[in-house]
C-alpha cells in the first residue's frame, strides 16, 4: 500500500485549498495550507514575472516545512496599459485597496481606449526543499468592459469580459469559470499528470514527514 503524499498549499485561502483538496480526491495525498503549521517567515512577492513569485512562495515554503508545497501567481495583463497591473495586480490601488477600488483605478487609467484586450494568466508551482519544481502555466484571453458586471467571483471578474460566453468572469458560476479561467486550465494541467508528478515527488523525497514541525495545530 502506498504512503500517502503531504502537500502544503502556500497559502491562507480556505476557498483555494478546497477547490484544489476536490481537483485532487482519490489521489494519494494529504492537502494540507499554511494555518494547519505555526508562523513561518513572511515570503515577499519581489518577483518580476507570475513564475519568479510562484517559485519562490512555493520553494521557500517546502524548506521551511519540510514538505512539498504547491503555490500560484497569477494576475490580469491589459494590452493597451503595457501588461499592467500584471504582477502588481493585487496591489494595483494600493496593498489595501479593495476589488471595487481596484477595479475602478483600471478603468480610470484604461479610459476610452479602443483596444481593450487583456488576459488573465496563472503559473503553478509544485516545489521540494531541494528547490526542485515542476511548473504548469494557464491562460485566458478576454476583453475589459466598459463597466463591472456581475456578482460574482473575485478581484477583476466584473470588468473582464469573456467574448465565448458573452459574460463577465462576475456572471458565470464557479463551475463555468473552472472551465475556462487560468488558473483552472493549470490546475487541470497538473491533475492530467498527476500520476507522473506523484512518482517524481517520491524520487525526490523518499521521506515525505518532517523531521519536526512548526508547531503545527495538528499533529504532523
Amino acid at each position: 500500500m502506498q504512503s500517502l503524499i503531504n502537500i502544503v498549499l502556500a497559502t491562507r485561502n480556505t476557498g483555494k485549498t478546497n477547490e484544489i483538496k476536490d481537483l485532487l480526491k482519490g489521489f494519494p495525498v494529504i492537502i494540507r495550507n499554511l494555518d494547519d503549521f505555526g508562523p513561518i517567515p513572511p515570503i515577499v512577492e519581489d518577483g518580476t514575472t507570475f513564475d519568479e513569485n510562484a517559485y519562490k512562495k512555493a520553494s521557500l515554503t517546502a524548506r521551511y516545512l519540510g514538505l512539498p508545497a504547491l503555490s500560484d501567481d497569477s494576475g490580469l495583463m491589459v494590452e493597451a496599459l503595457g501588461g499592467a497591473p500584471g504582477v502588481l495586480s493585487a496591489r494595483y490601488a494600493g496593498p489595501q485597496a479593495t476589488d471595487q477600488e481596484r477595479c475602478r483605478k483600471l478603468l480610470l487609467d484604461l479610459g476610452d481606449h479602443e483596444n481593450r484586450r487583456a488576459a488573465f494568466e496563472c503559473v503553478l508551482s509544485l516545489a521540494v526543499p531541494s528547490g526542485a519544481a515542476l511548473t504548469y502555466e494557464g491562460r485566458c484571453e478576454g476583453v475589459i468592459a466598459r463597466e463591472p458586471s456581475g456578482d460574482n467571483g473575485f478581484g477583476y471578474d466584473p470588468v473582464f469580459y469573456y467574448p465565448p460566453l458573452n459574460k463577465t468572469f462576475a456572471q458565470l458560476r464557479m463551475a463555468e469559470k473552472s472551465q475556462v479561467s487560468h488558473r483552472g486550465i493549470a490546475l487541470r494541467e497538473l491533475r492530467s499528470e498527476f500520476d507522473k508528478v506523484l512518482v517524481w515527488l517520491r524520487q525526490q523525497m523518499p521521506q515525505f514527514e518532517p523531521s519536526g514541525c512548526m508547531g503545527s495545530k495538528k499533529d504532523c
